[in-house]
């Protein structure tokens, strides 16, 4: 199984993408994550370590241990693995494409400015429409 499917397989389950959400802001105690997913899915302190086992195990999470305490927090890395492998699917002209349009309409309204301020009458293309 390659890494992109094994990060993929973790977060297809709901409470897994909801613990890897409450740690999206800063790294959470495991009494922390067992309390999140008990109140919003009724699910035991060991179901919940077995998705913390499993985003584990994908690298979705890395753990420390602060004496009695267990800590997680996000592993970027493997996050970016999906990115890259989602980012074959984007069209890569896009946003450039995009940006150039911004920019010829905003000098096409420079343009207009200029030549209405000096009494200019508005120009218009060969379809009638506003240059």
């Amino acid at each position: 199984m390659s890494r992109v499917d094994l990060v993929l397989a973790a977060l297809a389950e709901p409470v897994r993408r909801r613990l890897l959400e409450h740690l999206a802001g800063a790294e959470r105690a495991a009494g922390e994550l067992v309390a999140v997913a008990r109140e919003e899915f009724g699910i035991s302190q060991p179901a919940t370590s077995q998705h913390l086992r499993v985003l584990r195990e994908a690298g979705v999470v890395v753990v420390r241990a602060d004496g009695p305490r267990r800590l997680y927090r996000v592993e970027p890395q493997a996050l970016s693995v999906v990115e890259d492998w989602l980012a074959g699917f984007l069209d890569p002209f896009a946003q450039p494409l995009d940006a150039l349009e911004t920019e010829l309409v905003r000098g096409r309204r420079e343009r207009r400015a200029g030549s209405e301020a000096q009494g200019d009458p508005p120009t218009t293309s060969a379809a009638g429409l506003p240059a």
